[in-house]
């Protein structure tokens, strides 16, 4: 047994010697000729394990950068003839070795590294499906990880071009993919985003398919950086390129596939903060695509799961009314009630900019079903009537709690700020389509609701603007009116109105602005008589003097018969005389008043003679709304043309205007 178990041990102990060691490895890398130096890669791979850095480094500094640099180059084919077979087995060898170098953080942002950067690039491009595409992915990120001057590099050589061409064709959830994915947000991240999307706004648009498509299948912890990295590009204040490109696509599946990966994460237990960026993305998708993407397919191909069509726009509205009212909650209890306001800015600002997101999805909403235009019939082909009922259910909850924060703010005397513009936004864009909706809160707060200003704002504009639709609305009835006229809102309705005009440059968008005010204004000047009125109001003299100017020089007629009606309920309220001697008014305004006047009823001559020549079915609707301003001109100057001479002279001067009454 003894004379065994020494035969055995001799054994091991020869075995051992005939070994070769690390050390062994490192003079053959040290050796003069390339035979030698490849003997010893091949041979150290026994010896140093991924998380040996130390290893690594003695190897590193034994085979020096040349020799690998130019093993690489004639594995793709730049260096010496060789033949494909050997050449193959060069780029495989030389492309492993360099992603392990680049495992030690201090090689990985060397010079030499960063420098192979577009011949890795090179070599994706002309070896897809080769396995070594994997290592070339490793090498990349390791070394953009490294330092500064890799991300640039990588960059600047095309890597967010070669990325988007090859994204598509790696295998659903590989470690490619998850490196891929890591790479591009490592640019979009660290690089200067202004930069980025205005030089390569079709890679990005081809990067958003690819990881959307990765989003939809992934059921791992992939899925997540996949939402990340799709609400970072599409979220950047830069990406309109990207929308722009994304519309051009042929087909939207990439669509279909953000609604898929979106449900997922609203109907599944995930972080709050998953939830969030799954908002964050819907809300960037309908900005691109519309608000029909709230309603659509969700079947992935090969799956035999099938979910309602419906099932998205219940997901986002629900996780959008729990946002609104944890966040609302929240800033309450920070602005009001926190014992340092200041320390907690940066959160407030958060919570802020979370909200907007909430509330931009209720918006979409809101705008979708008023699209269906009222008609239950038209929402039932789209969506169910048990569906139609939820939603309509919880944005009146949600509008209700929004009312709230706003109580709580005008109790507190907060009259600034851009979460309380953007509750009034939201609500003024609900009560657009329900303006019974929450009545009573409504009233309560309307006064306060039009005094809103947002962080920026000298004095009250956009909240008029958001609620304008809904005034316009209310003043068709004598109750609204009477709401308006009592709590002295119209005052700021006037005022919006006169910050309207004397912008003088207006936009499409203005214009519409300035026609819901003016006809909230003839609304409630038309009831004059049923509701009490403040007949001497220096805001109404203001606007006589600023419509007259708007209309001086313009020749759209529905500008001249706008103002001219508006300015004719206002004359009815007092004199000539009492004008004159008031101090907001001249005697020039006098005048201007007197050709506005004056050009109606000419303008209004020549419309008679059109329409008397045409059947009613003929006459446009501008003509028959012009007509009827008309109406409102003439009635309105026989009650008060005694009491202004001045432009009853200027009228009556110029000939008889007769006008024939259009049914």
């Amino acid at each position: 047994m003894e004379e065994q178990a020494s035969s055995s041990s001799s054994t091991v102990a020869s075995s051992s010697q005939l070994q070769p060691s690390l050390d062994d490895c490192l003079k053959l890398l040290r050796g003069e000729r390339d035979e030698q130096r490849l003997a010893g890669l091949l041979l150290v791979t026994k010896f140093c394990s991924k998380d040996d850095h130390t290893a690594i480094r003695k190897v590193y500094d034994a085979l020096g950068p040349q020799f690998l640099h130019r093993l690489l180059r004639t594995g793709i084919g730049k260096g010496s003839d060789v033949r494909s077979d050997s050449r193959d087995a060069y780029l495989q060898l030389s492309i492993t070795v360099l992603a392990a170098f680049c495992r030690v953080p201090q090689i990985a942002a060397s010079e030499e590294m960063i420098n192979k950067i577009p011949l890795i690039l090179e070599t994706i491009s002309r070896e897809a499906g080769s396995p070594i595409i994997e290592d070339c992915y490793e090498y990349l990120f390791l070394v953009s990880t490294a330092s500064e001057e890799g991300v640039q590099t990588l960059y600047k050589s095309g890597g967010l071009n070669v990325l988007a061409s090859q994204m598509m064709i790696l295998p659903n959830g590989s470690h490619m993919i998850e490196l891929a994915l890591r790479l591009v947000q490592i640019i979009v991240i660290k690089l200067p985003s202004e930069n980025v999307y205005s030089e390569h706004p079709t890679d990005l648009s081809m990067v958003v398919c690819a990881v959307a498509k990765q989003f939809a299948v992934l059921q791992n912890a992939l899925k997540f950086e996949a939402l990340h990295l799709l609400s970072t590009i599409l979220s950047n204040r830069n990406s309109a390129p990207v929308y722009d490109a994304l519309r051009l696509m042929e087909n939207d599946v990439w669509s279909t596939n953000l609604r898929i990966g979106i449900v997922a994460i609203l109907q599944n237990r995930v972080a709050p903060s998953h939830k969030l960026h799954a908002l964050v993305l819907a809300e960037c998708v309908i900005s691109i695509v519309g608000e029909r993407w709230l309603i659509g397919e969700m079947n992935l191909t090969g799956s035999q799961v099938s979910l309602p069509a419906d099932r998205c726009i219940l997901l986002i509205l629900e996780s959008s009314r729990v946002e609104i009212a944890v966040l609302l909650n929240d800033l309450a209890y920070l602005k009001y009630e926190a014992s340092n306001a200041s320390s907690n800015r940066e959160n407030i600002l958060v919570k802020q900019r979370n909200l907007g997101v909430a509330f931009s999805l209720v918006e979409k909403i809101i705008k979708l079903i008023s699209s269906f235009g009222g008609e239950e019939s038209t929402a039932n082909a789209i969506i169910s009537e048990s569906t139609f009922t939820k939603i309509i259910s919880g944005l009146n909850e949600t509008i209700g709690v929004v009312l709230d924060y706003l109580r709580d703010a005008k109790e507190h005397g907060q009259m600034k700020g851009d979460d309380l513009l953007a509750a009034v936004r939201v609500i003024g864009s609900y009560l657009a389509e329900a303006p019974d909706a929450c009545k009573d809160k409504v009233i309560e707060l309307l006064a306060y609701m039009l005094s809103i200003e947002g962080e920026d704002e000298l004095s009250p504009f956009y909240s008029i603007c958001f609620l304008l639709p809904m005034l316009c609305q209310i003043t068709l009835k004598t109750g609204g009116c009477k709401i308006l006229a009592s709590s002295g809102a119209f005052r700021e309705v006037v005022g919006y109105l006169i910050a309207l005009i004397d912008q003088n440059n207006f936009t499409s968008e203005d214009n519409g602005s300035t026609f819901l005010a003016c006809d909230t204004i003839l609304n409630l000047l038309l009831k004059q008589e049923q509701i009490k009125f403040p007949s001497d109001d220096p805001s109404f003299i203001r606007l006589l003097v600023a419509l007259s100017h708007w209309a001086e020089g313009m020749d759209d007629a529905s500008i001249i018969m706008m103002a001219s009606s508006i300015c004719s309920l206002i004359l009815k309220l007092t004199s000539e005389e009492s004008l004159l001697n008031h101090p907001d008014f001249t005697s020039g305004d006098i005048g201007n008043l007197s050709k506005l006047i004056r050009r109606s009823f000419v303008m209004c001559g020549q419309l008679t003679n059109y329409c008397s020549g045409c059947t009613h079915d003929l006459i446009s609707d501008d003509a028959k709304a012009e007509v009827d301003l008309f109406q409102i001109i003439t009635s309105a100057y026989s009650s008060w043309a005694d009491r202004f001479p001045s432009i009853k002279q200027a009228v009556e001067s110029s000939g008889p205007f007769g006008f024939r009454r259009v049914s």
